[in-house]
C-alpha cells in the first residue's frame, strides 16, 4: 500500500523534522546535526517520489525499490516516534515528578548521554541504509517534482437520499419494479407466500441507486406500513442479519441498541423479529446478496414470518443467486445509453449550465463516457474528477490514459476507479485506503476516521484555530467530491457515509498486505500487514503466533467480549511495540493489564461501552503519547484514574463515571484537550467550578441526570464552538458557538435565550427527542449564519417562525418524527411551502398515511 503514496510519507517525515519542538528538542540532546542530515537525504529521495509511484505499474524494478524505501521510511517513522514520545515522558517528569519506572527509561534526565548515543547510533544506521537506497534513484531517470500539484475541486454537499433529478436514464426500471410490487389484484391481499423480486446486473450500474429510487417512492410509502433496508454484502450470518432487519425496523441505528441485541441468543432474536414482521405487511429490501449457499436463504426466508402482502426486494451481481431466491423473472439491469451517459457525466463534471461556455470538453467528455460502457459509477467519478477543471489537456489526458487499453477480466477494478485514485492527491490516498479495514456496507462516521487517521499521522498539521477533526471533515468532503463516499449525510456534528462496494475493491487492491479487514473466511494473516480490523473478536487468536513491529492499527467492529483481556494486551505489548491504534469497543473484561503502559506510542484507545469494567490501572497515565481515550457507556467505571493531568498529549476524552465529583483539575490541566464528552454518569453533581479550558472546542454532556443546571461562561471557555446534550437548559454568556444540540430535553418546552447571544456565529442547530417543544422562537430568524437546521422526533411541535425566510444563509432543513410539522410543511401546502422553498436542500418525512379500517 505504502508504495502509492511514499511522497506523503516523506512529506510527514520532513515536516516532523522541521517542527519547532522537534528541533528544540534535538538541541537539547545533541542530535540536531544528526537529523538535519536525515532531512537532507529524505528531501532529495522526496523529489522523485511521485514522479516514481506514476511509474511504478510498469516497472517490476522500480516497484521493488520502493518497497526497499517504504521499510526503512517505516524505520524511520518508528525511531523518529521513539524520541518524540520519551521527549514526552521527559516534560511530564519535570512538570509532574518522576514516573516510577526511570530504569525502563529509554530516555532518562539522569543519563542524558546514554540516551544520546543510542538514539546517534540508530539515525546514523537510518541515514545509511536510506543513502544507499537513495543512490539508486539515478538508475530509473526519474525526474524531479517536489510538489504534489493535484487539487481538489469541492462540489456542494450531497446527501443520502436519492432525488429524482440525480437519476438519469432508470425511469422505466423504476416503473416495472413498482409494478411488480404493487398489488395486482385483490387476492394479494390474502396471499401469505414470500414474494421475492432479484434486480440483477455487474458492479457499478446502480442496482442500490434504483432499489432507493423505488424505496422511497410514495406510492411504496401507501403500500407498504413497514419498509427495511438490509446491506448483506458477502458475510451472510444468519444471527447478524436477523439484527440488521430488527434495527431497520426499529429504525434504531444507535450503537447501543445494536449492542443490545448482539447480546440475545438465536432464539430470543426469532422471536423478536416474528414479532416485529407478523402484523402488517412490509417491504425488505436484501442489498448486495452474494451468498450462494441455498440452505442459508432457506434458513433466513423461514425465519422472515409474512403477512400477507409482504415482499421482498434482493440486489445482486449473480444470475444464480437471482434464480435461487427469486419468485419471479428477474429484472435484468443494463447499462446507460450513451446519451444518458453524457447527461450525467455532464452533471457532474460542471455546475448547472456551465457545459454551454465549453462544447470543446463536452466532445471530449462524450468520448470519455463511451469507454464507461453505460456503467454509471465510472461516469460519475470521471466527472467528479474533472469538476471545474476546464484545461481541454487534463480531459485529454483522461481520454487517451493508457489504463483504458489494458486487459479488463471479470472482477478488475474499474479503470475509471483506478484512473481516479491515480490522480489523487498523495495525502488523500493513504487516508482513503484505511476505508479498507471497513467491512462493505458499513456505516462509517467521522468522529471514528478521524481519530483513525489522527492517530496514525494521516492528517496535515492544523493551522490555527483549526483542528485535527476540521482537517480530517475536509479530506471526507474532498473524497466524496470524487465521488468516492456515497450516502453521506450532515448530522451536525458528526457526517456518516457508506462506500460503494466497487470502491471498496479499489481501497482493498491499493491497499495489499498492508491493511486487511479479518472475516471468517480468512485463512492467513500476511507477516507484513500493518493494521487489522476483526469481524468477530475469536479471530484474534490468529495473531498468537504473530510478531511484527510494524503493527500499528487493531480493531474489533462489532465488539471484542470473548477476548481475554489481559492475554490481549500481554500480546500487543510482547509482539505490537509501535501499536498506534487499540479499540476494544463492547468488550466485557473486568479489568485493564497495568501492562498497557508498555505500549508507549499508542495514541488512539477505545474501551467504550464495556458493561463490566469497574477501575483503570493508574499506569494507563504513561501513556503520554495518547490522543484520544474513549470511555463512554462504561456504565460500572467508579472512578477516572489518578494522574489524568500526565496525559500531555490528550485532544479528545469521553468517559462516564460514578463519581459525583470529578478531578477538575486534573482535566483542565490538559493543555490540548479539544473534545470532551461526559455521559451516563448519574451520581454527577458538579463540573467545571470555575475552571479555564483554554483550548476546548467541542463540549458534550449528557444523561448525568444528578448533575444541577450549571453556566457556562465564555471566559472560561474562549474557544469553545460546539455544544451537546441534555443539560444546557440556563446557559452563560460569551460563547461563541457554531453547533448546538439539545437532546432528550423532555423538559425543554421553548429554546433557551441564551441562544440569542450566538446569533452572528450560530451555523448549525440540531434539536432532538425533546418531547414537549411546541414552537420555535421568533428571534430564531436574526441568526444569520445559520446553514442546518435539524428537527428530530418533537412530536408537539406544530410550526416553524412565519419568517423563515429571513434565514438566506440556510442550506439545509430537515424534519423528522414530526408529524404535524411534517404534515404543514409539504410542497403541495400553497401556506407554508413557499416559506421555506428558497431552501436548497430540504428533507421532510411525508406524513404518516392514516390506517384502514
Amino acid at each position: 500500500m505504502a508504495e502509492y503514496f511514499l511522497f506523503s510519507i516523506a512529506e510527514s517525515l520532513i515536516a516532523k523534522l522541521a517542527s519547532h519542538a522537534f528541533q528544540e528538542a534535538s538541541r537539547l540532546v545533541g542530535l540536531y546535526d544528526n537529523l538535519r542530515d536525515l532531512t537532507k537525504t529524505l528531501s532529495l529521495v522526496k523529489a522523485v517520489l511521485l514522479d516514481a509511484q506514476q511509474k511504478q505499474e510498469h516497472n517490476h524494478q522500480l516497484r521493488e525499490w520502493l518497497t526497499q524505501l517504504k521499510i526503512v521510511f517505516s524505520d524511520a517513522e518508528d525511531l523518529l516516534d521513539e524520541f518524540e514520545c520519551q521527549t514526552l515522558r521527559n516534560k511530564v517528569v519535570k512538570a509532574h515528578g518522576s514516573t516510577k519506572d526511570k530504569v525502563s527509561h529509554f530516555f532518562s534526565t539522569s543519563n542524558p548521554l546514554l540516551f544520546r548515543y543510542q538514539m546517534a547510533q540508530q539515525i546514523k544506521d537510518i541515514s545509511n541504509r536510506l543513502d544507499k537506497v537513495a543512490a539508486d534513484r539515478h538508475k530509473f531517470s526519474l525526474q524531479i517534482i517536489d510538489v504534489d500539484t493535484r487539487v481538489v475541486h469541492r462540489r456542494d454537499m450531497t446527501h443520502s437520499r436519492v432525488n429524482d433529478s440525480d437519476v438519469i436514464g432508470r425511469k422505466h426500471d423504476k416503473e416495472k419494479i413498482i409494478e411488480l410490487l404493487m398489488p395486482q389484484n385483490s387476492n394479494d391481499d390474502d396471499d401469505t407466500s414470500l414474494f421475492v423480486i432479484p434486480i440483477v446486473g455487474i458492479g457499478g450500474l446502480g442496482k442500490t441507486t434504483l432499489a432507493k429510487f423505488v424505496f422511497n417512492d410514495s406510492r411504496i410509502q401507501e403500500c407498504f406500513p413497514m419498509k427495511m433496508w438490509v446491506c448483506v454484502s458477502d458475510d451472510f450470518d444468519i444471527k447478524q442479519l436477523i439484527i440488521k432487519i430488527i434495527n431497520s425496523a426499529n429504525d434504531q441505528d444507535a450503537p447501543p441498541h445494536q449492542q443490545n441485541l448482539n447480546m440475545l441468543d438465536l432464539e430470543q432474536l426469532q422471536n423478536q423479529l416474528k414479532n416485529k414482521l407478523s402484523s402488517q405487511n412490509f417491504l425488505l429490501v436484501l442489498d448486495d446478496v452474494w451468498n450462494e449457499d441455498r440452505v442459508k436463504w432457506v434458513e433466513l426466508r423461514n425465519l422472515i414470518q409474512s403477512a400477507a402482502g409482504s415482499k421482498i426486494l434482493v440486489t445482486t451481481r449473480s444470475h444464480s443467486i437471482a434464480s435461487m431466491m427469486g419468485t419471479v423473472t428477474s429484472h435484468i439491469l443494463e447499462g446507460l445509453s450513451e446519451e444518458d451517459s453524457l447527461s450525467l457525466f455532464v452533471k457532474w463534471a460542471f455546475k448547472e449550465g456551465e457545459e454551454e461556455n465549453h462544447p470543446h470538453l463536452v466532445n471530449i467528455g462524450r468520448e470519455i463516457v463511451k469507454k464507461c460502457r453505460g456503467v454509471p459509477l465510472a461516469v460519475r467519478t470521471l466527472g467528479s474528477l474533472l469538476f471545474s477543471k476546464f484545461e481541454a489537456s487534463e480531459w485529454e489526458y483522461v481520454s487517451e490514459n493508457e489504463i483504458w487499453n489494458l486487459p479488463q477480466k471479470k472482477d478488475d477494478i474499474l479503470p475509471a476507479l483506478k484512473l481516479s485514485y491515480d490522480l489523487m492527491p498523495s495525502y488523500l490516498r493513504q487516508c482513503f485506503v484505511m476505508l479498507s479495514l471497513y467491512p462493505k456496507d458499513y456505516e462509517i462516521n467521522s468522529y471514528e476516521i478521524s481519530s483513525l487517521w489522527g492517530a496514525l499521522g494521516l492528517i496535515a498539521v492544523p493551522k490555527k484555530n483549526r483542528t485535527l477533526e476540521d482537517v480530517a471533515n475536509k479530506y471526507l468532503h474532498e473524497l466524496l467530491s470524487r465521488s468516492f463516499l456515497q450516502d453521506f449525510t450532515n448530522f451536525g456534528t458528526v457526517y456518516s457515509f457508506t462506500i460503494h462496494d466497487l470502491v471498496h475493491d479499489l481501497a482493498l487492491f491499493v491497499a495489499k498486505d498492508d491493511c486487511l479487514y479479518v472475516s471468517s473466511n480468512i485463512q492467513n494473516i500476511p507477516d507484513n500487514v500493518r493494521h487489522l480490523s476483526f469481524a468477530e473478536s475469536s479471530l484474534f487468536n490468529n495473531l498468537y503466533h504473530k510478531k511484527s513491529v510494524a503493527m500499528r492499527t487493531i480493531l474489533f467492529r462489532y465488539g471484542s467480549k470473548e477476548i481475554n483481556s489481559e492475554a490481549l494486551i500481554n500480546t500487543c505489548v510482547s509482539k505490537f511495540k509501535y501499536l498506534r491504534v487499540l479499540n476494544l469497543w463492547a468488550s466485557t473484561m473486568e479489568t485493564l493489564p497495568r501492562t498497557i503502559a508498555k505500549l508507549k506510542h499508542l495514541r488512539c484507545l477505545n474501551i467504550s461501552q464495556n458493561i463490566n469494567i469497574k477501575r483503570l490501572p493508574e499506569s494507563i497515565c504513561k501513556l503520554q503519547s495518547l490522543q484520544v481515550l474513549r470511555l463512554g457507556r462504561c456504565l460500572q467505571l467508579e472512578a477516572m484514574p489518578k494522574g489524568l493531568r500526565k496525559l500531555i498529549s490528550l485532544r479528545e476524552l469521553e468517559f462516564s463515571t460514578k463519581q459525583s465529583i470529578l478531578p477538575d483539575n486534573d482535566i483542565a490541566s490538559l493543555g490540548d484537550l479539544a473534545n470532551l464528552c461526559i455521559e451516563s454518569s448519574p451520581n454527577l453533581e458538579s463540573i467545571f467550578g470555575g475552571v479555564q479550558f483554554p483550548v476546548l472546542k467541542g463540549l458534550t454532556v449528557i444523561d448525568c441526570q444528578s448533575l444541577k443546571s450549571f453556566r457556562l461562561d465564555g471566559n472560561f471557555f474562549p474557544e469553545l464552538e460546539t455544544l451537546g446534550g441534555n443539560h444546557f437548559e440556563e446557559q452563560s454568556h460569551k460563547l461563541k458557538l457554531k453547533t448546538v444540540l439539545f437532546s432528550n430535553l423532555s423538559q425543554l418546552v421553548a429554546l433557551p435565550k441564551w441562544l440569542q447571544e450566538a446569533a452572528n456565529s450560530l451555523q448549525c442547530l440540531i434539536i432532538t427527542d425533546c418531547d414537549n417543544i411546541e414552537t420555535l422562537p421568533d428571534w430564531l430568524t436574526t441568526m444569520t449564519n445559520l446553514k442546518t437546521l435539524s428537527i428530530k422526533s418533537c412530536p408537539n411541535l406544530i410550526s416553524l417562525p412565519d419568517n423563515i425566510h429571513y434565514l438566506t444563509a440556510l442550506e439545509t432543513l430537515m424534519i423528522q418524527g414530526c408529524p404535524d410539522l411534517c404534515e404543514k410543511y409539504q410542497p403541495h401546502v400553497e401556506e407554508f411551502w413557499p416559506k421555506i422553498s428558497h431552501i436548497k436542500n430540504i428533507y421532510i418525512d411525508e406524513p404518516e398515511e392514516p390506517e384502514k379500517n
